[in-house]
C-alpha cells in the first residue's frame, strides 16, 4: 500500500494537500463578518480594542481549524471525473465532448441519507478551438453517475492536444473548494466535415431502398433493371414489344443509371483557396465536397480517382471503387493544406488525359474571378470535350451575394454594393464562355456546395449524360 493511499485512508493532512485547497465564498464571508464584529466593537467601545483583537484573532483561528477539518472529510468522499474518448473531430462542426462523473458511495456513519456533491469541471481543451462553456459546474448525489456535454468548433484541420481535467469539489460543510487533476492528455486529430459525410450516408442509403426507391423515375437511365405491367401515365415509348408480344398484356423496360462508370475529381489547392468563407479556408469547403461527391458515387458504385494540384498534380489517387478506398481518400486528403501559388490548370487536365483513356466525368472544383483570369481554365476544359464529360465547379463566397442583393444604407457600403455585382456579372460572363465550350457549370454559395454537389451528380446519373 503506498503512501499516499495510506494518508487517504487514514485522514492525515499534508502540506500538498493543504495548498490544493481554496477559501470557499462562504468561508470568505464568514471572514469578513469577523473584521466587522471586530470595527463595530472597536468603535463602540474604544477602551476594549485589545478585547475586540483577541476575539476576531479567536474568531479566525476557529474558522481556519473548521476549514481544515472540513476540507480533509472530502478526501474520502472525491468524485470520480474522466473524459470519454475523442475520436475524429469534424471541421465546421459542433463536436460534443463528453464527460463523466461518477459519486462516491455513501458512507455508512454518514447522518444524510441523500448527500450531494457540489462541483466545477474545467477540461483544457487546445486554445486555439473554440468551445463552451469553459467551466462546468453542477451538483451530483450519492451513488449517482452523471455525463456533463459540451462542444467544440473547429476552424482549421490538424492535430490538437487536449490536456487534464482540473476538477473542484466542494467540502461538506461549504468552506473549502478541494482542486485536483485527472490526467487525460490525449492527441486528437481534426478531420474534414465526417459529421455531415455520415448524415450523407444515411440520406444515400434511404433514397436507394424502402419507400423512396419507389420514387425513381422509369426509364430514367441507361442500365436495364426489370419488366414492369404497363399502368395509367407511363410512357408508351418505353413498352418493350416482343415482352408484351410474349405474355399478351402490355410490359414497359424499367431502366437505372449505369453503374460502374468513372469519376475523377480534381481539387485546386492554389492562391484562391486560401480565402476564408464564414471562418473556414475555401479550400477545406472544396474538401467538403470533394468527399461529398466521391461518398456518393462510391454508394452508386462508381470508380473514383481525386487529384489535388496547384502548379503540379501533387497529389494522384487512380480511379477505385469500395469502402475501402473512400476512407483512404478520407485519410490522404485530410493532411493536405493549400498553398499561395498559382494553379496550372492545363497541366493538371493533360496528366488527367494521359492516365485516363475512358469516358469520365472530370470534375474540378476551384474558383474564378473574372474572363480573364479563367481563360487557362477555359482552355484545358476545352480539351476534355466531347471524349469525357468535363464539370466546373465553383465555389462563390456568399458574403458577395448579401453585398449585391441588399440595398446599400450608405455611400461606403453602395461602393461595395457595385463592386459584388460587377464580380458576380464577371463569373456569368466567364460560366457563358465555359457552357458555350459544352462544360457543365455549378456555381454554389460554397457553404452549400456539398449538397448541391451530390444532387447535380445525382442528375446527371440518372440522365445517363455519361
Amino acid at each position: 500500500m503506498t503512501e499516499k493511499m495510506t494518508e487517504k485512508m487514514t485522514g492525515k493532512i499534508t502540506i500538498n494537500q493543504l495548498w490544493s485547497w481554496i477559501p470557499s465564498g462562504r468561508l470568505v464571508g464568514l471572514l469578513a463578518i469577523g473584521g466587522l464584529i471586530a470595527t463595530l466593537f472597536a468603535a463602540l467601545l474604544p477602551s476594549q480594542i485589545g478585547l475586540a483583537l483577541l476575539i476576531t484573532l479567536g474568531w479566525y483561528v476557529l474558522l481556519i481549524l473548521l476549514a481544515i477539518v472540513d476540507a480533509a472529510r472530502v478526501g474520502n468522499q472525491q468524485i470520480q471525473v474522466s473524459r470519454e474518448k475523442l475520436g475524429k473531430l469534424s471541421i465546421g462542426r459542433d463536436n460534443p465532448i463528453k464527460i463523466f462523473i461518477q459519486a462516491p458511495p455513501k458512507v455508512s456513519s454518514s447522518p444524510k441519507k441523500h448527500q450531494k456533491f457540489s462541483y466545477q469541471i474545467r477540461d483544457f481543451a487546445p486554445t486555439s478551438i473554440p468551445g463552451n462553456p469553459s467551466t462546468i459546474a453542477g451538483q451530483i448525489a450519492t451513488n449517482g453517475q452523471q455525463e456533463q456535454v459540451y462542444t467544440v468548433h473547429p476552424y482549421q484541420r490538424g492535430e490538437y492536444d487536449w490536456q487534464g481535467i482540473q476538477v473542484r469539489q466542494l467540502s461538506p460543510w461549504g468552506l473549502t473548494w478541494q482542486q485536483w487533476r485527472v490526467d487525460a492528455a490525449q492527441s486528437v486529430v481534426v478531420y474534414p466535415d465526417l459529421i455531415g459525410l455520415k448524415a450523407l450516408s444515411i440520406k444515400l442509403t434511404l433514397q436507394s431502398s424502402g419507400t423512396i426507391r419507389q420514387t425513381r423515375r422509369l426509364g430514367a437511365g441507361t442500365e436495364f433493371t426489370e419488366l414492369k405491367e404497363y399502368a395509367v401515365g407511363d410512357d408508351p415509348r418505353l413498352i418493350d414489344w416482343k415482352a408484351t408480344a410474349r405474355r399478351n398484356r402490355p410490359l414497359i423496360r424499367v431502366l437505372e443509371p449505369e453503374q460502374e462508370q468513372t469519376i475523377i475529381i480534381l481539387l485546386d489547392r492554389g492562391r484562391l483557396m486560401t480565402a476564408n468563407i464564414q471562418g473556414l479556408q475555401r479550400f477545406d469547403l472544396g474538401l467538403n465536397a470533394t468527399l461529398s461527391l466521391a461518398l456518393a458515387a462510391i454508394q452508386r458504385g462508381d470508380k473514383v480517382g481525386v487529384g489535388v494540384f496547384d502548379r503540379t498534380l501533387h497529389t494522384w489517387m487512380p480511379p477505385q471503387r469500395g469502402q475501402q478506398h473512400m476512407s483512404h481518400i478520407i485519410d490522404r486528403l485530410s493532411r493536405i493544406q493549400p498553398d499561395l501559388l498559382e494553379p496550372d490548370y492545363v497541366g493538371a487536365i493533360n496528366t488527367v488525359i494521359s492516365r485516363q483513356n475512358r469516358r469520365a466525368l472530370v470534375v474540378i472544383i476551384t474558383d474564378i474571378v473574372d474572363t480573364i483570369a479563367s481563360a487557362e481554365l477555359l482552355t484545358a476544359l476545352s480539351r476534355l470535350a466531347p471524349r469525357y464529360l468535363p464539370f466546373c465547379v465553383t465555389l462563390r463566397d456568399p458574403q458577395v451575394d448579401h453585398l449585391a442583393h441588399n440595398l446599400a444604407a450608405n455611400v461606403p457600403n453602395a461602393y461595395e454594393q457595385a463592386v459584388a455585382i460587377d464580380l458576380l456579372q464577371q463569373r456569368k460572363l466567364a460560366f457563358a464562355k465555359l457552357q458555350q465550350r459544352g462544360v457543365m457549370v455549378l456555381d454554389a454559395p460554397a457553404n452549400l456546395m456539398s449538397d448541391q454537389l451530390v444532387e447535380q451528380y445525382l442528375q446527371i446519373k440518372q440522365k445517363g449524360r455519361l
